[in-house]
């Protein structure tokens, strides 16, 4: 069963990756880049900012700095553990991909650290902005969406380690922001 379900999940990768062009490769690089979604962190931080204050926008940069951490850390931590081999160093695949970035980076790829932190930003941000900025959690989540499949357009990860890594990325969103509730009722912020 699990040899049927890895099967499916190249085969989609496959047919998925090859969907690109030379023409859109330029705009899956950049959304591909950790350096692009600057602006977005910027707006986040300045919303923040406007809404919550000083100290409670303080807390919320360490809580952001620890979810990113352990959401990054942990993508490692499968990565080294399950040893799945990135799309890009399959020799069953060699021939059958687009690779679009220069390197494929490191030779195991489960689960996606892109789409973790992606949606791990995104989540704890929809529930944070759920009432003043409704339309920002939408958005965050397409951004997400984007980025994460950014990873299967280059040809670095397959549709199950995008995926793997969108789910836990959006329960550490949802845990990280409880706990940032929880401390600010607790320092009665």
């Amino acid at each position: 069963m699990l040899e049927e379900l890895l099967h499916l999940d190249q085969e989609v990768f496959v047919y998925l990756n090859n969907l690109g062009s030379p023409t859109w490769d330029g705009f899956w690089m950049f959304m591909t880049n950790k350096w692009s979604s600057i602006p977005l962190y910027v707006l986040l931080l300045i919303l923040a900012l406007r809404s919550l204050g000083l100290k409670k926008t303080l807390l919320l940069l360490v809580s952001i700095a620890l979810l990113i951490t352990v959401s990054d850390q942990l993508s490692n931590f499968f990565k080294i553990g399950v040893g799945r081999l990135r799309p890009c160093y399959d020799p069953d695949l060699s021939g059958l991909i687009r690779l679009v970035k220069a390197s494929c980076g490191g030779k195991f790829g489960y689960f996606s650290a892109h789409a973790s932190n992606s949606f791990a930003i995104a989540i704890f941000f929809a529930h944070l902005f759920r009432k003043s900025y409704m339309i920002l959690a939408w958005i965050l989540i397409l951004w997400a969406l984007v980025v994460s499949y950014s990873r299967i357009y280059v040809g670095v990860h397959y549709p199950l380690d995008v995926l793997s890594g969108a789910i836990a990325g959006s329960f550490m969103g949802w845990l990280f922001f409880r706990l940032y509730v929880l401390t600010l009722n607790r320092l009665d912020l």
